[in-house]
């Protein structure tokens, strides 16, 4: 089967839709399908990958909110592609512009939209929880659900990485909805990476002895991540306990991150670890991995956690909170940084050992994205199946 992602979200400077994407062309081939990505780029061009699979770029405009990233501009030229490549399958991975380009294109081919974004949740919700129940802010943008529920239409089949989205969207009235979690490579995070000295060089490098604990954050320095209120939350708690914060990233708020620091020790800036080897050992070797932003469709860092035997300290809404349970972690109402306080406090005084065996019991059942892939094209094959009954 061929299968053609029209993918926005993809930028060659990193992330988890990167990530997603890469190990998508290698697992593809190996599972016999032939996959394409077809990205914004700073020019025309086509990469073809060793393992199979290829991502043809098309030259499109930067972002004006992050630089990094492109949008596509001209929905004629990404219908030209998608005509030549004539895909038995077409994704559009973003409900935005690129979901509509994917529903006005002619072809005959069945279509897919996969919610790698969720905005009503990293833009309005966030926007507006403060002065109104959910309830109330999507009353106020019966629009947005106009536009998703008119997509839902166009498109066989609407996938969510977590059950809360997925519930959403159908409370909202999108028809189509299906729930396939994502996962991580089982090759290479696993607590058995858990190494003591790295674990006592980063509490140095917070100003703290190896007794304090060592909290993780990994992700895009933006606002929908809130690294400001996992900052106060750590400041907050490391009142009543030594609390040390590593923060792994970068982004458009760096710097408005580290002027929320300030000149406090204990919270460290480190840059993306590209190596994914060392970012499972950085994994391992923490104590647990806080994690501020509701609005992940899946939370790729949270699963690499869990596979890592790391306890969490998520929001109550997002996809981390479908990979938390009560043995191996805390939640906290999203946004609010007096219950992410409590949350640590409270897995500070959890029993040690049996917070250990709980994560460990838990990263042996850790979600694989080698088996979100097979339910993915299992499921694209039944759509294909289906369609060629149908005609």
């Amino acid at each position: 089967m061929k299968v053609v992602d029209v993918c926005a979200f993809y930028t060659p400077h990193g992330g988890g839709v990167k990530t997603y994407i890469e190990r998508k062309l290698k697992i593809g081939a190996a599972m016999g399908q032939e996959i394409v990505i077809i990205a914004p780029g700073l020019e025309n061009r086509t990469e073809y990958r060793a393992e199979g699979g290829r991502i043809i770029h098309i030259e499109s405009p930067q972002l004006l909110v992050d630089r990094r990233y492109r949008y596509f501009d001209n929905a004629a030229v990404v219908h030209s592609v998608l005509d030549a490549e004539r895909p038995d399958l077409v994704e559009a991975s973003s409900p935005w512009r690129t979901a509509s380009i994917v529903a006005e294109w002619r072809g005959d081919a069945p279509r897919v939209l996969v919610m790698h974004a969720d905005p009503l949740a990293a833009y309005a919700y966030r926007w507006f929880g403060g002065i109104g129940s959910r309830d109330n802010i999507d009353y106020g943008f019966e629009f947005f659900w106009r536009y998703l529920r008119r997509l839902g239409k166009s498109f066989d089949c609407v996938v969510s990485a977590n059950s809360r989205l997925s519930g959403r969207l159908t409370k909202g009235g999108v028809p189509g909805v299906c729930t396939i979690p994502m996962g991580v490579d089982p090759c290479i995070f696993s607590p058995h990476r858990r190494n003591p000295a790295l674990r006592a060089e980063l509490l140095r490098r917070c100003d703290l002895a190896e007794d304090a604990m060592l909290l993780l954050g990994v992700g895009r320095f933006s606002a929908e991540k809130r690294w400001p209120m996992v900052i106060d939350a750590s400041i907050s708690a490391g009142h009543e306990r030594p609390v040390g914060l590593i923060l792994v990233g970068d982004g458009r708020d760096r710097t408005k991150i580290a002027s929320h620091i300030g000149r406090n020790p204990h919270i460290q800036l480190l840059a993306p670890i590209r190596d994914r080897a060392l970012l499972a050992d950085v994994m391992a070797s923490a104590d647990a991995l806080i994690h501020g932003c509701e609005a992940e469709t899946f939370g790729l860092v949270a699963a690499e956690a869990v596979a890592s035997g790391l306890p969490l300290i998520v929001p109550d809404e997002g996809g981390p909170s479908d990979l938390v349970t009560a043995a191996t972690g805390e939640t906290f109402v999203s946004g609010d940084a007096v219950a992410a306080t409590n949350a640590i406090h409270r897995l500070a005084i959890r029993n040690t050992d049996e917070l250990r065996s709980a994560t460990y019991a838990a990263s042996m059942m850790a979600p694989t994205i080698d088996g979100h892939f097979a339910s993915l094209f299992q499921q694209y094959s039944m759509l294909k199946d289906g369609r060629r009954r149908a005609a």
